[in-house]
């Protein structure tokens, strides 16, 4: 009787276990990929190429073009990032996430403590050149070869940059999980690309690259002071 009673507690326990769902990261790396690809993308040379074709040709047909590249290139960086953290030990990754976001965060600071006042207009002028070079021997005349011109010269550009990186870095992340950062990483790809399209003469003359980049290099402190907290409490 009493082991009887002694399985039945036990049992009580572990659905009481069960019911208590175990805490959600999904919304966390939402939120960070959403807040990182968009400041990240803010002032980035994509960005002047998606503003610079879209003054040529029919925006919907630049947004198109330029959003398909970076969706492209976001997965390939996700399965680069999740690729890291599934070779290397377990016990490791939480501190490689930590050290890659600290880093990179701090790389950002000394990059925009060393930055000119005219470093958007440089972004600008190296995206109109791409622009320029792509459009001098392949002249446009049809919607398909912008979509296609838009897509070659954003997925170029956008290998190596530093907005690739972050989504690696993210992707590092033991807590963050595939999809959540890939809802957040096109959205925020979305909305800077339709603001390229749509605004981005405005926005332009208005960006302070500098900001964004110590805005950037403060939030990826901040998730790697939080990769740091949760390696220490496992």
């Amino acid at each position: 009787m009493v082991a009887m009673q002694a399985v039945g507690s036990l049992r009580h326990q572990d659905q009481k276990m069960t019911v208590v769902p175990p805490p959600d990261s999904a919304l966390a790396a939402f939120g960070s990929s959403l807040t990182a690809i968009t400041l990240a993308e803010l002032g980035d040379k994509t960005f002047f190429m998606a503003l610079i074709l879209a003054a040529r040709h029919r925006p919907r047909w630049v947004f198109i073009g330029a959003f398909a590249a970076l969706a492209c290139v976001t997965v390939i960086s996700l399965a680069l990032g999740i690729g890291l953290r599934e070779l290397l030990p377990q016990g490791l990754v939480p501190w490689l996430a930590a050290g890659l976001f600290l880093a990179f965060g701090i790389k950002l600071l000394l990059d925009a403590q060393a930055m000119g006042a005219q470093q958007a207009q440089e972004e600008a002028e190296a995206a109109e050149e791409a622009v320029n070079a792509a459009e001098n021997l392949h002249p446009i005349t049809k919607g398909w070869a912008v979509i296609r011109e838009a897509f070659v010269l954003v997925f170029i550009a956008e290998l190596g940059d530093r907005t690739q990186f972050t989504t690696i870095f993210l992707a590092a992340a033991p807590a963050f999980s595939f999809l959540a950062l890939l809802a957040g990483a096109l959205l925020g790809h979305g909305l800077v690309t339709g603001l390229a399209v749509g605004a981005g003469r405005w926005v332009g003359t208005h960006l302070q690259e500098r900001l964004l980049y110590r805005l950037s290099g403060g939030l990826f402190l901040i998730f790697g002071l939080a990769a740091v907290h949760q390696a220490m409490a496992r």
